[in-house]
């Protein structure tokens, strides 16, 4: 019998432990590494031949909202294609157990509008054989993953469940009766494997609250309380296990971006007392390079250190891809910190052609937008926005590959009637393409020069009509490894696997030694690469997505088995719910 099921022999290892790298094979047996020096591939049921190749551990990524898409796609791609092996749900309080039969329906509404996750798919996919929270665990388990998999408890669906139904949580704060059944509630999770819990409060009528319920209200965690969330971290002290993953922002709407600055001492403030409340790790979400107001993140980072130093473990998630959106405003929500926008693009296609046709409506969208009393500019100056595809034949040549602001000049009108305009005569089918804010390699390094920052925040399953985030382990590799040297390949790893691990209490994996679960990714770094963005009709009823592939990655190996080689999937489907952390 072969000492080894695998073997991958000769590659560069890189550990994720911050060693400097160093040649030699790795012997996995049952899943796990079994040895790593010089081995005989005679003692190897399979041998990967991994000569002029990278040997790392496979990335880790923290902020996902796969919940949905595991069940049609049980790789979670894009970020599998990637080199993602291990993935955590539940994030921002999203989610769909706790729920009562009545209320299926409604908890996936709530994640097609603020998550833009598209429901067909969902009704079609999910078969809500489940009620409590161990019963969507029973349910992770049975059936086929490619990736592995860890759950926080979601806050939405818990309030929702336990104050009866989403409409009712939105009336009020839950009482004290109410809460006590929450926390138990939450007692039941972890004992059933959840690693924490998760939760949104973008506050409500401000620059932040960019991502709302169907119906264009808040969702039930961003009207939650201090004192409720304290609570919640009172229950992993009690426990002394699992971690918090909190997102907070506010801003007030007339005073643009410096209110989201002015914020940040109140933010980190309270991120600090989960910290402290609970003794527990804080995920923080988000910081990101900005090459615009490098302040921002520069402030995010001091903060972070100052409540490291008072002793609280408080750690920024940083997305670290340089990705724009892509969207149309068939689907698009991310302008819902305005009323007069919020408004405007919620119902059916033909009601929200009809809003955004409007004069009225128009007219409110540019008073307000000159009279500074909202910023829709979050994600880049609107008037920047380029007209990426144009469908309708004769505006085509017209108008795609000119920014807003080109139309408008072009034309002799308000940018919003040009951004509009177009959009309209398209059908709603234009695609709109934001400006990056991001290319400056040395803000990237700075964010990434923090010791208190962990690399990922693909936002994985959401957004997929505007996104490919997903390929954020590519990016970092190739652009501030490879072609800047901003990051050395061993510091890049071990933010890409040993730290993420560390944070969210993944106790088996992260690094490649002896005994750790064999989640590896092989590749070739001067091959690796990103393809170009592409549609694709790959999801059930029909429905699409964009999407980014990767080159480079020989092998994807999750526990001891290959998902793809060359990009091809293999049909294996080897991942895990870790609960607690780890595999059964």
């Amino acid at each position: 019998m072969a000492a080894f099921d695998m073997v991958i022999r000769g590659g560069t290892v890189v550990d994720g432990t911050r060693v400097p790298r160093y040649r030699a094979d790795i012997g996995i047996k049952d899943g796990r590494i079994a040895e790593v020096g010089q081995l005989q591939p005679s003692d190897a049921g399979q041998v990967l031949e991994a000569a002029d190749c990278i040997v790392a551990p496979g990335a880790i990524d923290l902020h996902t909202h796969y919940d949905a898409q595991l069940h049609w796609d049980p790789y979670c791609t894009i970020g599998s294609w990637h080199g993602v092996t291990s993935v955590t749900i539940g994030n921002c309080g999203f989610g769909f157990a706790p729920v009562h039969a009545k209320d299926a329906e409604r908890a996936m509404l709530s994640l097609s509008r603020n998550e833009a996750i598209p429901l067909g798919p969902m009704r079609t996919s999910m078969p809500f054989d489940w009620e409590t929270f161990p019963e969507w665990m029973d349910h992770l388990d049975r059936i086929p993953l490619g990736i592995n998999l860890s759950q926080l408890m979601p806050v939405t669906p818990l309030v929702a469940y336990v104050m009866g139904g989403f409409e009712e949580a939105k009336q009020r704060l839950p009482n004290d009766t109410e809460v006590q059944t929450i926390q138990r509630l939450l007692h039941e999770a972890m004992d059933a494997g959840a690693v924490g819990w998760g939760a949104q409060r973008l506050f409500p009528d401000s620059l932040a609250a960019v991502q709302r319920d169907y119906d264009g209200s808040p969702m039930i965690s961003d009207v939650l309380s201090d004192e409720f969330y304290l609570s919640l971290a009172a229950v992993l002290h009690e426990r002394r296990a699992g971690c918090i993953q909190f997102t907070q922002a506010g801003g007030d709407l007339s005073e643009g971006f410096q209110s989201l600055l002015t914020g940040l001492q109140r933010d980190f403030g309270f991120n600090e007392q989960l910290a402290e409340k609970s003794g527990r790790p804080v995920l923080y979400n988000l910081i990101a390079a900005n090459d615009l107001l490098p302040i921002f993140y520069q402030t995010q980072l001091k903060l972070l250190a100052e409540a490291n130093a008072r002793g609280r473990r408080v750690f920024g998630q940083a997305a670290t891809v340089r990705a724009p959106f892509t969207f149309t405003f068939e689907d698009w929500n991310l302008f819902d910190n305005s009323p007069v926008w919020r408004q405007a693009t919620v119902g059916t296609l033909e009601e929200k052609r009809a809003k955004l046709a409007d004069p009225e409506i128009r007219q409110a969208m540019k008073a307000e937008y000159d009279s500074g009393q909202v910023s829709i500019d979050l994600f880049g100056a609107v008037a920047q926005f380029i007209a990426k595809k144009v469908f309708r034949a004769d505006l085509k040549d017209k108008y795609e590959g000119l920014s807003v602001i080109q139309i408008a000049q072009q034309e002799g009108k308000h940018f919003i009637d040009a951004l509009l305009d177009v959009s309209v005569a398209d059908d709603l089918k234009t695609e709109w393409r934001t400006p990056l804010l991001n290319v400056q390699v040395e803000h990237h390094k700075r964010v990434m020069d923090s010791p208190y920052t962990i690399a990922g925040l693909s936002d994985g399953g959401a957004h997929m009509k505007f996104l490919t985030t997903g390929v954020w382990p590519t990016d970092l590799l190739t652009w501030m490894v490879r072609d800047t040297q901003a990051l050395s390949l061993e510091e890049a790893h071990f933010r890409l696997s040993c730290l993420p691990a560390w944070a969210a209490g993944f106790q088996d994996r992260g690094t490649l030694r002896p005994g750790m679960a064999a989640d590896i990714v092989v590749y070739d770094l001067a091959g690796l690469g990103i393809e170009p963005i592409e549609i694709a009709h790959d999801l059930p009823t029909g429905e699409w997505r964009r999407v980014q592939k990767a080159t480079g990655y020989r092998w994807i190996v999750v526990n001891g088995q290959v998902t793809f080689t060359d990009g091809q999937c293999s049909g294996a489907t080897p991942g895990r719910l870790l609960r607690h952390g780890q595999a059964a």
